[in-house]
């Protein structure tokens, strides 16, 4: 297996992305922004396929957890499919290369019109999520003369051990149809015009650093898949989703073992003769990307030290949304001791925190840092919440750097605002 080092690093108490100088970026790119590492994005890439090479299992990117076209065109160009939830997910995934015959569309809530553009694109599959989708879909394939390739996806009623809010496959969660009820859909399914069945789909949910589950949940399927054979129904593949976890927090997190997760899908899965496709997001692009931002003020009150940042929860929700931990360092070393801040945003929200009582080295007003392992779920999620503009987001391949989406300007977005002909 080869080795992939971390594109991230101190060289000489300076922090850089590959070999590119963060300090020399901020002289040149305006802060907050993003910073993203191609090679980073790259390795990730390559050590998860080598892994699932030997168990017959693609890769097909969850374009949510990042949709920047110039990321997907790096992961076209190195093979991967994807995973979509919407219309305008599909079509960046197109734009960006992938074909659509390695084209998943997930989610709950489709809609007729995406529906109707993913058949006519020939995506390879839908991942039905209920009963009243699997009608709709139907309907459209009639409507449209068309047929639909299709998977169910199946809740296993599995505790992922996760976040209550990225947490897919309790019996509780909006996803999925209860597996108790297998046979019963895919018999419903079979009988349906315009459908053709071809596979099974189960997702847990996120940032899984347990395999425990992740077994559980392959030996469920395995068992479905049986007995929907033994029941007439071709099931030539199976997605088994994403959600590998990723370490945040070298002192607290186990890194996720993938080779382990390999053995888990053979030991399990491959015997059964099926393309596996495997859907990871966060896996790929957390570790490759960092927010940047600069220190506006430090303020100290009685009992609290804050570093108040340029950056804000709209640019960043994760901590916010989820108490996620991020690792924050200064971008530059000063050899003084360590401090103790509560790290917040100028948002006027309290929850516009990114750390409390973290202890960082300490920093001056003005001074730069870097919010690490934010490449996924991070300027996806980003809102103009405060009339805040989009920030700029950047890449960078050895010491070369590129603009990869421009800031948005505060005209381009006041401008959305349209007056009614009465004001």
């Amino acid at each position: 297996m080869a080795q992939f080092p971390c594109q991230f690093n101190y060289v000489e108490d300076a922090f850089h992305v590959e070999k590119l100088s963060i300090t020399d970026l901020t002289k040149k790119v305006a802060t907050p922004f993003y910073l993203y590492s191609y090679s980073e994005i790259k390795q990730n890439y390559q050590r998860l396929s080598q892994a699932l090479n030997k168990v017959n299992a693609q890769v097909f990117y969850a374009v949510k957890a990042n949709s920047n076209q110039a990321i997907l065109k790096v992961l076209a160009s190195l093979g991967s499919g994807a995973d979509v939830v919407s219309e305008g997910e599909l079509k960046r995934a197109l734009q960006a290369g992938i074909p659509a015959n390695k084209i998943v569309f997930s989610g709950v809530g489709k809609t007729a019109s995406e529906i109707s553009f993913a058949l006519k694109s020939g995506i390879l599959q839908f991942n039905v999520e209920s009963e009243a989708e699997l009608e709709h879909i139907s309907e459209l394939c009639v409507s449209l003369k068309l047929t639909a390739k299709i998977a169910i996806r199946i809740n296993p009623d599995i505790e992922a051990n996760t976040h209550a809010k990225i947490s897919t496959g309790k019996a509780e969660n909006k996803f999925g149809i209860e597996h108790t009820r297998t046979l019963d859909i895919y018999q419903y399914a079979a009988n349906l015009p315009g459908i053709q069945v071809q596979g099974i789909d189960v997702h847990i949910g996120s940032q899984i650093n347990d395999l425990e589950p992740f077994e559980a949940s392959f030996k469920r399927i395995s068992e479905l898949v049986c007995q929907l054979r033994d029941k007439g129904h071709e099931i030539e593949i199976i997605d088994i989703g994403g959600g590998l976890g990723v370490s945040y927090d070298a002192e607290t997190d186990e890194p996720f073992d993938i080779n382990e997760y390999a053995s888990l899908v053979e030991q399990h899965l491959t015997s059964l003769g099926c393309n596996i496709i495997v859907e990871p997001g966060r896996s790929l692009l957390a570790s490759a990307g960092a927010l940047i931002t600069q220190v506006s003020y430090i303020k100290n009150t009685k009992d609290k030290q804050f570093l108040i940042l340029d950056a804000g929860m709209n640019d960043f929700a994760r901590p916010s949304l989820y108490d996620a931990y991020h690792q924050i360092l200064p971008v530059s070393l000063n050899k003084k001791e360590n401090a103790i801040y509560d790290i917040v945003g100028p948002v006027c929200e309290t929850g516009d925190t990114f750390a409390k009582s973290r202890s960082i080295p300490s920093v001056q007003q003005g001074d730069y840092l870097v919010i690490k392992d934010t490449g996924a779920y991070g300027s996806t999620m980003s809102s103009n919440y405060n009339t805040r503009p989009f920030i700029q987001e950047i890449m960078v391949k050895d010491s070369q750097f590129s603009t990869i989406r421009e800031l948005q300007t505060l005209e381009e977005l006041i401008s959305k605002d349209k007056l009614p002909d009465w004001l």
